[in-house]
């Protein structure tokens, strides 16, 4: 019994909720978010109010627990000293290395539990350290701000570049850029830092640029990214037999990546003919990679790239279980608190995700929970167990070693019950949109359409049963 009887009916009840509040006090202390605001802040300071009442109030917004930040505000007058125009100029001014900061802090001490937990999923590359890197627009804002009122366009808030571990489903880090009109391979510069040997950089072909190739290779670092139309290639031996992979036939081909008619690059050249086409209607993909053959023939390198889908997956859990586009603030700086608030708990949801695998096996969880059900749990149990447990009884979890928490974690893991977040099943194929009928009335009758479908039923069942 560690915080008493009504701590231990949220233990049965809802397990996850308290696997929350126990990984936030350990990983996202208000000091330590403090801290870390005081350490990266380059122009900010603090003056009444705090960087970590900023994230819980944002925090509040992206998991659902309030529809915008005027009644995020609202909901905690009496922890925030200032105006709620402080507040809106608080989060118009916080910096982009801030955010950047605050998600690399979170994902550094989640990445720690998720080892503790042994709660890895199945390595994309065995022994080798995948990143995926991909590209996120934010949303289109509502057009408060004055220089977007009467403006037809819609107002992009920014572009953010985040790098996500698939073996953890962790996003380790995000690049941030205030202008939503700019390229994601502008922002390449500020992902090189992050490159380290023995990794295995995986991206689409918005990536594929000689110079970012040839600067993964000058680290040591393995790339396996899809091929731009802009990347001028220079053929260096003949294309292989086909071999059979998952989604189609591969081969490969030596090539050398070229700049201004000139070799600098010497790359495997893998062609996936694929059995159905991609989203665009792509038949045919073009994956260049510098990882030896000896290591990964064409259908392996192929089945990393397919991992890229990964990112996908984690972007889609970022805006429907959490609002990671939170469509209100339209100040950029705003817009990407909220997505590297929204990638903070995404990274929490990450750890609970691995206790579950470690109590409950890999395959049943990547197959069969649902982000957007656990993250419906939360938002609908945590609020009242804050109540019920209040913030200072929860302290005794961020001084719990990271040990000690683990077995707390996979123990209340065991308890939850699968069926609460167990995933849809896969909707089935979109049948043939019947012929829309012209109506010379404004409105219909839902009853008598009912009833006169039923009887037109009936009368079909008559004449096959005479037939």
């Amino acid at each position: 019994m560690l915080l008493g009887a009504v701590f231990d009916r949220f233990v049965e009840e809802s397990p996850l909720s308290v696997m929350s509040r126990a990984t936030i006090e350990h990983a996202l202390s208000a000091s330590a978010l403090d801290a870390l605001f005081e350490h990266t802040a380059e122009t900010g300071y603090t003056q009444e109010l705090l960087f970590s009442t900023v994230v819980e109030l944002m925090s509040r917004v992206v998991c659902g627990k309030a529809h915008h930040v005027q009644s995020a505000d609202q909901h905690m007058v009496d922890r925030i000293p200032v105006t709620l125009k402080s507040v809106y100029e608080k989060l118009q001014n916080i910096e982009l290395g801030v955010s950047a900061g605050l998600v690399r802090r979170i994902a550094d001490r989640c990445h720690e539990r998720i080892g503790r937990l042994g709660g890895e999923r199945d390595p994309v590359r065995p022994g080798r350290a995948v990143r995926i890197l991909d590209g996120n627009h934010l949303g289109a804002t509502q057009k408060r701000l004055r220089v977007t009122r009467g403006r037809t366009a819609g107002p992009l808030p920014g572009l953010v570049l985040a790098v996500l571990d698939p073996d953890r489903m962790l996003i380790t880090d995000i690049i941030p850029c205030e202008d939503g009109h700019t390229q994601e391979r502008a922002l390449l510069d500020p992902v090189m830092p992050l490159v380290q040997p023995a990794q295995v950089w995986v991206g689409d072909r918005n990536f594929c640029t000689a110079e970012f190739l040839s600067r993964i290779d000058q680290r040591g670092t393995s790339f396996v990214i899809r091929r731009h139309g802009n990347t001028t290639l220079e053929g260096d031996g003949e294309w292989t037999a086909e071999v059979r992979t998952d989604t189609g036939r591969a081969s490969e081909r030596p090539m050398w990546v070229c700049v201004g008619g000139e070799p600098v690059l010497q790359v495997r050249c893998v062609r996936v003919r694929l059995d159905q086409p991609t989203g665009d209607g792509d038949r045919e993909l073009e994956i260049l990679t510098n990882v030896p053959g000896d290591q990964a023939d064409a259908a392996t390198v192929a089945a990393v790239y397919r991992g890229r889908w990964a990112v996908e997956g984690a972007f889609h859990e970022l805006t429907v279980a959490l609002r990671c586009e939170v469509n209100t603030l339209g100040y950029p700086k705003a817009a990407v608190l909220g997505f590297a608030v929204a990638v903070a708990a995404y990274n929490v949801l990450a750890v609970l995700k691995a206790a579950m695998r470690a109590a409950h096996g890999v395959d049943v969880v990547q197959n069969e929970v649902s982000g957007y059900y656990v993250a419906l749990e939360l938002a609908t149990v945590y609020p009242g167990m804050m109540i019920a447990v209040p913030p200072a009884q929860w302290a005794v979890f961020g001084a719990m070693s990271g040990v000690e928490l683990a077995r707390h974690l996979r123990a209340w893991a065991e308890k939850i019950n699968l069926k609460k977040v167990k995933k849809s099943p896969p909707r089935k194929p979109t049948k043939t949109k019947t012929e829309r009928v012209e109506d010379k009335i404004l409105h219909v009758s839902t009853a008598r359409l009912l009833a006169d479908d039923k009887k037109n039923r009936q009368s079909q069942k008559r004449q096959q049963k005479r037939q």
